[in-house]
């Protein structure tokens, strides 16, 4: 038998008031730890702005100075005060550790980009079109002016015509004047 999908006004009234749909199973799995959420966009953007920032001359001189600043105190500091001997395991360590991140930041940042450029290509194809079929409606109407202006008597025709018959009136009064 097919449902009736028209409701009463009580009945939508009574639906409207409640917090859950009927048509959609409960979730009945219950958790003691709400799970962890997280706006992929933000992680996205603030991906972008290290991937940005990983990009300046700025870092660099920052990651310059760092790294001389480590490599001078582990060198010149008192025995007691180095933290990081010789061949510098703990800096080679924390290095590939900004690499490690860094790396996934910036192809996070660069399918952000790609994503954001195959909508703006998508958008230009539409333009594009638009201003084509735009292009090609104006070339119809001139193409259609023109022939219509090609019907039309211009100046310099009425003039001609003017003209032979004023050559024309002058002949046949120079014939009248004659007989």
């Amino acid at each position: 038998m097919p449902r009736d999908d028209r409701r009463s006004s009580d009945e939508r009234r009574l639906f409207r008031g409640t917090t859950t749909r009927l048509d959609i199973p409960r979730d009945w799995r219950r958790t003691f730890v709400p799970r962890p959420t997280y706006d992929a966009d933000a992680f996205g953007r603030l991906s972008e702005r290290i991937a940005r920032f990983l990009g300046t001359g700025q870092f660099l001189v920052y990651m310059t100075a760092t790294i001389l600043f480590w490599v001078g105190w582990n060198i010149f500091a008192p025995a007691n005060l180095r933290f990081d001997q010789y061949p510098f395991i703990f800096l080679t360590l924390a290095l590939s550790l900004q690499a490690s991140y860094a790396a996934p930041l910036i192809l996070l940042a660069q399918n952000r980009q790609e994503a954001r450029d195959r909508v703006q290509y998508e958008r230009d194809r539409d333009v594009d079109a638009r201003t084509r079929a735009d292009m090609e409606f104006l070339a119809r109407e001139m193409a259609s002016l023109r022939m219509a202006v090609g019907e039309v008597a211009t100046r310099d025709f009425l003039r001609s015509e003017l003209r032979s018959l004023l050559a024309d009136l002058d002949l046949k009064s120079r014939e009248d004047d004659r007989v």
